[in-house]
């Protein structure tokens, strides 16, 4: 499994949605789970993006899959960013 940070901003109708339906965010949660992608932690955030999420996922595949049915949805905006962490990261620099 490999770590990947999405940045999620809401387009006008995503704010109209969380607005009305603040648990649709759990909702999505849930339905990204279903795709075969772990949500390890999700933070609100302030400034150009309104959600960090950090994801867990078996491939690139997979979040893209994530990526183009939420963004299908016309309810958000996504940034995806590969990660890894600073040891791995240390690692593959003394290879």
């Amino acid at each position: 499994m490999a770590t990947y940070i999405m940045l999620t901003t809401l387009t006008d109708e995503g704010r109209k949605t969380v607005k009305q339906n603040p648990a649709r965010i759990q909702e999505v949660n849930r339905e990204v789970e279903a795709m075969g992608v772990k949500i390890l932690s999700q933070y609100a955030v302030l400034g150009p993006y309104d959600f960090v999420n950090i994801l867990d996922a078996p491939s690139n595949d997979a979040v893209v899959k994530v990526a183009l049915e939420l963004g299908a949805r016309g309810t958000l905006q996504t940034l995806t960013l590969a990660a890894m962490s600073m040891a791995d990261f240390v690692k593959a620099l003394k290879k």
